[in-house]
């Protein structure tokens, strides 16, 4: 997880990007839209750490043990946590 500061920071060039945006056009009070910002941040986040949490508890359900941080776990890993997102993607 980020820590309160680093959310606020990133919530700030997140904001300024969005109203440098030509694309874009900001109505409404910056404080309630930076709030919003970090809702979402701290959204998805948590939603990461449980697709994590769900990759690990099956890799280290294997049969055969895979060792974390060895090539072929790194593999298996990104492979799973991709399959992972796209199921919370759909649902």
């Amino acid at each position: 997880m980020l820590s309160e500061d680093k959310t606020s920071h990133l919530s700030h060039v997140i904001l300024q990007a969005v109203k440098k945006s030509p694309l874009v056009t900001v109505r409404g009070d910056d404080g309630q839209m930076l709030k919003e910002i970090k809702r979402v941040l701290a959204a998805e986040l948590a939603q990461e750490a449980e697709i994590d949490r769900k990759v690990k508890a099956k890799l280290a359900s294997y049969s055969r043990g895979i060792v974390e941080g060895s090539p072929e776990w790194d593999v298996l890993y990104r492979k799973t946590f991709e399959e992972e997102t796209r199921k919370h993607v759909k649902g």
